[in-house]
């Protein structure tokens, strides 16, 4: 249905307050982070860094294990998701393409493990860890970053195998593939977009997961960046110019990640949530 011009007006309109209150705080943070400490605590605020510096900057990344946390943080982050693409891929062709019993009461598990709150379980999973005596150990972490994202994953890449035509698959296997070569010549390159968006949706997830480090990971050479952000303190309080700085640098890996994959990303979510 054609809109009115008033109409789209207000949509337009309210799309940019919805964008300005989104950027807003990103682009403080940016900005913050290349102003010089005389605006960061000026008593009123400075909109525009009046000069750039890159001092807050330096000292974020010449802070202590800074590094190592960098090599932390992708190595719990990219296992954690490696891990549950393969895992989801294989799940999602059983729960599409076959026909089993539970298949259903399978599915339902899956929705009600994305949609229970895991902090529910942060006892049972320290005295879990602690039993098995991997405390400081990034294995831990990886393993329930896994479980974290594994049923968004599984249900969204579900969506997409379902919508390939099982005559491709067949039409494959009539020419000779067998059913793991139909697999990965025929399915596994239409599922490209799906990939795409559990991909962004599990790194962001564990990337910034801040609770489960903060129990399980007390030694600072095991943990990850997002306790890092919460370490820059000075005598007179927190130095908010390095926070910001480090937050900045927090951040650039999901925003290339995301820039990276953007296209095929969006298409993946919006595809996932109305197939199958």
């Amino acid at each position: 249905m054609k809109r009115s011009p008033l109409a789209r007006l207000w949509l337009n309109a309210m799309a940019v307050v919805l964008f300005i209150g989104f950027a807003f705080p990103v682009y403080w943070m940016f900005s913050t982070a290349l102003k010089p400490t005389s605006d960061i605590i000026s008593e009123d605020p400075v909109w525009f860094p009046t000069s750039a510096t890159f001092e807050h900057f330096r000292k974020a990344v010449d802070a202590k294990d800074f590094w190592t946390l960098v090599g932390n943080s992708l190595t719990v982050t990219v296992s954690a998701v490696a891990l549950s693409l393969v895992i989801a891929l294989l799940a999602s062709f059983a729960i599409a393409r076959m026909r089993f019993k539970g298949r259903r009461g399978f599915l339902v598990t899956f929705m009600v493990a994305q949609m229970a709150p895991w902090e529910v379980m942060v006892i049972a999973i320290y005295m879990l860890v602690r039993d098995g005596d991997m405390l400081n150990s990034l294995l831990p972490l990886t393993l329930f970053y896994m479980v974290m994202v594994l049923p968004f994953t599984v249900l969204t890449l579900r969506s997409y195998v379902a919508a390939v035509p099982k005559e491709l698959e067949e039409s494959a296997m009539v020419d000779g593939c067998t059913r793991t070569q139909a697999f990965l010549k025929v399915i596994f390159p239409l599922l490209a977009p799906g990939l795409m968006a559990t991909s962004l949706f599990g790194f962001i997830t564990a990337w910034n997961e801040f609770p489960l480090v903060l129990i399980l990971n007390k030694e600072p050479g095991a943990q990850t960046l997002p306790l890092w952000l919460s370490s820059f303190q000075t005598n007179f309080g927190d130095d908010w110019g390095a926070t910001m700085a480090a937050a900045s640098l927090f951040a650039v890996p999901i925003l290339l990640l995301f820039l990276f994959l953007q296209r095929k990303a969006v298409g993946g979510l919006t595809s996932g949530a109305v197939k199958g």
